[in-house]
């Protein structure tokens, strides 16, 4: 399940970053998405960052993230 606090957040960040960000959000207590879970290194959830190709480019773990620092990162990123 999605944590509720940030689903509408993450979905708003097509609009806050137009034609350049895709929000997906994903049910991690699905089987499918326990190995990206503990690959990511999470306990539970998080919210991750990736280029078009799938690297990771940042990623925040469980109940720290902060959607200050999610835009600060894809200002970064989008914006160097």
């Amino acid at each position: 399940m999605v944590c509720q606090k940030l689903k509408p957040a993450v979905s708003g960040l097509e609009e806050a970053f137009p034609g350049k960000v895709t929000a997906r959000n994903v049910d991690v207590t699905t089987p499918e998405a326990r190995p990206a879970i503990k690959e990511l290194g999470f306990k539970s959830h998080g919210l991750v960052i990736r280029s078009t190709d799938g690297k990771t480019l940042w990623k925040q773990a469980d109940h720290t993230v902060s959607m200050i620092d999610v835009n600060e990162a894809l200002h970064q990123i989008l914006d160097p």
